[in-house]
């Protein structure tokens, strides 16, 4: 027979069926693609948030200027002054279709500030130092100059802030600019009008109104109590208004230990203090998941059930009414007092230790409620609620072990879900962040994940680490993807992380080079080394496979590739890249060069080798995009040099043994 059979695939990422007998792929319970979506979107809200709440400190002028004129500005200030708000809106006003913003992080185990590579085309950096150690600043300071010049060369920008109080060398003085608090009313006023509260009421005169903020507050405390009057503002009558509710503000933001004591002393049933605490976790939930979720409580904790018939027992707003709480018009059920929840769970929390276990169990019972008013807005604010008291306390490990706990008992979709907002409000939390990013490490590089787990670490590494700290997210997805078993989710997210930017596909194939390059690692580099991301322009129309770096680390995975792993495996990787070679000019002969390279130090496999590239080739031609007389061209330019890599005139040369056509070319 004469006739090519052959099957073209472009973008092999999932479970590929490449030999005889049956193939078995397991996939759990998967997380909502909607799940992407939201995560990706915080950190872009994030900081739009923060550029339109901003009132531009003194500085902020020159700081911008700076920036624009030199690529970097190192920023000081007093603490409290908003110089990391700053900082991040003034790399937010440098996005360019080029490059992704990215958190230096120098005290951490994977970069390196002297790292030529960790500065890609166009990005945007934050070394945020502002609480830095002396011997911490001190190493940092040393490394400025290197990073700035690697900040320079690659059209990149940069933005310090630096500890108050400490030196700085003095060449680069020139980039530090110093930053002023703005009136500490004009910050307020500003939020009060992002958060939509009528100009007419908060632009009456300081004088009436004996509860708003000082000059001596941080800007911090700021926000939060602009959130709060208007958190008091939308809870008041009609009738209430801008003094009172700063007056609510305040009170909510008082110490309320003794009164919440005194409150709970006097519920001595146990049937009440559920509820308490029900309506404390789930604030602002419908009835009728309150009443569910209380009861879910009392059997949680094996409380003896009420023997009263039904129509003897007090109703839900009787009770309600016990605890300081109603239902409003909307059947949602909220306190009398603003953030009197808050101080409740941290009460129950603080001062009943042997409930914490089972209020993580709870949780979990009430995210798996099959009722229509259990949306994933409730499920997100309980499972922060509960995040909150751990990291409050100082039990960053404890949330993660129960993040883990939910993803490898019995799961649901919904529990993984609640798995990825637990680590996530670990994650973005500024005091555990850091120990978050580096259990995640562990969990991804060394740990034997159970049940659904792998695809929760996925999710958060991709869309939350990935967000700020894309070479840490990029390392972590990479030990995922190393070790997944029946699935491909961590090779995906891998593939999509290095195509948003070429300096992190460029570490990803350092990477691959570097390692033992087993078969596993080798079913990340066939997917990951696209060969058009590799030939497309950047840096200056620069391409990736004209560096000498990436084109020695191609040319070692794809040796490997051709040692070491079956012909039809690799063989619709290698049609794609020809197919790329095709119309890709000088560029198209460098990616043949790099595989004719590879299989020419194959050793005692190379006369081997070049026969399946060429046979390779001879496939390529008939599911060629530009026809199959261009891509004849293709494999002439290919046995050419083959030819010459075996030292023969192409006239001399003998046919390769193998030939996908049944003959001899």
């Amino acid at each position: 027979m004469s006739e090519s059979h052959s099957t073209r695939i472009d973008n092999p990422l999932g479970p590929m069926h490449t030999g005889s007998g049956d193939m078995y792929v397991t996939v759990g319970a998967q997380l909502h693609e909607v799940d992407r979506s939201v995560l990706r979107r915080v950190a872009d809200d994030q900081l739009a948030w923060l550029r339109s709440v901003l009132v531009a400190p003194t500085g902020m002028g020159d700081a911008r200027h700076k920036l624009d004129d030199t690529g970097t500005v190192i920023l000081d200030g007093t603490p409290g002054s908003g110089r990391t708000s700053a900082a991040r809106v003034l790399l937010r006003e440098q996005h360019q279709d080029t490059g992704v913003f990215h958190e230096l992080l120098p005290d951490e185990e994977e970069l390196s500030l002297r790292d030529p590579d960790l500065v890609g085309v166009g990005d945007r950096l934050l070394l945020d130092l502002s609480a830095a150690e002396a011997d911490q600043w001190a190493a940092a300071r040393a490394d400025l100059s290197t990073l700035r010049k690697a900040v320079h060369e690659q059209c990149a920008h940069l933005v310090v802030v630096m500890p108050r109080g400490s030196t700085l060398d003095s060449d680069l003085q020139q980039y530090r600019v110093e930053i002023e608090r703005p009136p500490a009313l004009d910050v307020f006023r500003r939020h009060l009008r992002v958060h939509g509260v009528p100009y007419e009421q908060y632009l009456q005169t300081a004088s009436t109104v004996t509860d708003l903020p000082g000059d001596q507050w941080p800007m911090r405390e700021i926000a939060t109590f602009a959130d709060l009057v208007r958190r008091a503002r939308e809870a008041a009558p009609v009738d209430h208004g801008f003094a009172r509710w700063c007056a609510s503000a305040r009170r909510a933001q008082n110490d309320r230990r003794k009164e919440i004591a005194t409150v709970v002393n006097g519920l001595r049933e146990g049937p009440q203090r559920a509820l308490l605490i029900t309506v404390a976790m789930l604030h602002g939930a419908h009835a009728d998941v309150i009443h569910q979720a209380a009861q879910l409580l009392l059997s949680t904790l094996r409380h003896p059930p009420d023997e009263l018939p039904i129509l003897q027992r007090k109703d839900l707003a009787e009770r309600l009414s016990e605890i300081s709480a109603g239902t409003g018009p909307d059947g949602h059920v909220r306190f009398e007092e603003l953030d009197y929840d808050a101080a409740i769970r941290a009460h129950f929390w603080d001062h009943v230790p042997e409930l914490r276990q089972h209020l993580g169990t709870w949780t979990a019972r009430n995210v798996d409620l099959n009722d229509p008013h259990v949306t994933r807005e409730v499920r997100d604010r309980l499972v922060a609620r509960l995040a909150t008291q751990y990291l409050r306390t100082g039990r960053g490990e404890g949330l993660a072990s129960l993040a883990e706990h939910w993803s490898t008992t019995t799961t649901s979709r919904v529990r993984l879900e609640a798995a990825v907002h637990a680590l996530t409000c670990g994650l973005n939390d500024p005091a555990h962040g850091r120990s978050f990013r580096q259990r995640i490490y562990q969990w991804c590089a060394n740990k034997q994940l159970k049940g659904e787990f792998a695809q929760v670490l996925v999710r958060v590494c991709a869309d939350v680490i990935a967000s700020s700290h894309p070479d840490q997210a990029l390392l972590r997805l990479y030990h995922l993807a190393r070790r997944e078993r029946g699935t491909t989710l961590a090779l995906q997210e891998l593939c999509d992380l290095v195509a948003t930017s070429g300096r992190l596909r460029r570490r990803l194939l350092d990477r691959l080079a570097r390692s033992a390059l087993s078969p596993a690692e080798l079913r990340i580099f066939l997917p990951a080394c696209d060969p058009m991301a590799l030939i497309a322009s950047h840096d200056n129309s620069r391409a990736l496979v004209e560096e000498n770096g990436v084109q020695n680390s191609v040319t070692m995975c794809w040796r490997a590739v051709l040692d070491g792993l079956p012909h039809m495996e690799w063989q619709p990787f290698a049609e794609r890249w020809l197919h790329t070679a095709t119309d890709a000019g000088h560029r198209g002969d460098l990616l043949l060069d790099l595989v004719v390279g590879a299989a020419d130090q194959c050793d005692d496999k190379r006369g081997t080798t070049f026969a399946s590239l060429y046979a390779s080739a001879r496939s390529a031609e008939c599911t060629a995009p530009g026809g199959a007389a261009r891509a004849a061209a293709t494999t002439e330019r290919l046995l050419q040099k083959i030819s010459a890599a075996q030292g023969l005139a192409l006239h001399d040369t003998p046919p390769p043994t193998e030939s996908p056509r049944g003959t001899t070319p």
